[in-house]
């Protein structure tokens, strides 16, 4: 099982905090770094200094990292035109040579949206939007070199684009995550790479990939061709004192966070990491609330990844 590092930085970080974990997460191994796309930040945190935007952060890790894969889990549909973000991802992944994926999704939260002045849609017109950006994004992407790309759908239109610039990889790894009964379901088996579950029990994890199993079958896409990925807080210690601290300072209780993240000590993270392997997932981003604590990082590298 590979782990990737995920953070949340709308909470309060700034680029040069997630540089420097960026960077011993690449010293450490981990399988990727990724980040939200998200302009305002979520409980009783104050957020400061204020957001930073994905694509521009995960532009200037490209140029500051050498090797650690980079994304976001997920850009949000709503915040950018499809053919400006198609040129954003495809310059982030020159400028990485190669090392970026790209998490796309309907986007949810309203109160960031009135915020900052963003249109906010109602549900199915954001799945609308959503399903038209992965066709024009992948669109883009796939048409070749010295040819044109027109789309035409009910809210985005192309017409004789030169389907410029392409990214510095051959196929740009596209991940799609949800909750979604029906769509999100099509949309992954048509469109991702990879499905993700973000913060679920292994139970509903199991019942998300399933659903996404049965469309691939009816679909006649091999189950194979498709990585399935969970997404998991979380807070490990080498003991009771150092757990109870790591869950202080991000405002969560150890019980919690044992019962709904990989926590603990790194036997009981290792265990539960495991419980999400015999599912089926090849894949956890650990979503790293503490930026500060970089010891954290260490230990998982240390104590827990070796052993799933």
């Amino acid at each position: 099982m590979e782990l990737r590092i995920f953070t949340e930085p709308q909470q309060g970080a700034t680029y040069d905090d997630l540089l420097t974990l960026a960077k011993e997460a690449e010293s450490l191994g981990c399988g990727a770094f990724f980040r939200s796309d998200h302009y305002l930040k979520m409980g009783d945190v104050d957020g400061l200094p204020g957001p930073t935007d994905a694509w521009t952060t995960l532009a200037g890790l490209a140029r500051e990292t050498e090797t650690i894969r980079l994304g976001t889990l997920v850009t949000s549909a709503t915040f950018r035109h499809p053919g400006v973000l198609a040129i954003q991802v495809a310059q982030v992944d020159q400028m990485s040579r190669g090392r970026v994926e790209f998490g796309l999704g309907a986007g949810w939260f309203d109160a960031e949206h009135a915020a900052y002045g963003i249109p906010f849609p109602g549900v199915k017109e954001r799945f609308d939007r959503f399903e038209e950006q992965l066709a024009v994004i992948t669109g883009l992407w796939s048409t070749p070199a010295g040819e044109t790309f027109d789309f035409a759908g009910e809210h985005y239109r192309l017409s004789d684009s030169p389907a410029l610039p392409k990214p510095a990889q051959p196929h740009v790894p596209v991940i799609v995550g949800g909750a979604g009964r029906r769509r999100t379901p099509e949309l992954a088996v048509r469109y991702a790479d990879e499905f993700n579950v973000a913060f679920s029990s292994v139970a509903d994890t199991q019942e998300r990939f399933d659903r996404v199993y049965r469309v691939a079958d009816e679909r006649g896409r091999g189950r194979a061709t498709l990585t399935m990925s969970a997404a998991q807080v979380v807070c490990v210690g080498a003991d009771e004192a150092e757990v109870e601290a790591r869950a202080r300072a991000i405002g969560r209780e150890p019980a919690e966070l044992r019962e709904n993240g990989a926590a603990g000590t790194p036997e009981e993270a290792v265990e539960r990491l495991r419980s999400f392997a015999e599912i089926g997932a090849e894949r956890i981003y650990l979503q790293v609330l503490d930026l500060a604590d970089l010891d954290h990082l260490r230990l998982v590298a240390a104590e827990v990844m070796p052993h799933v």
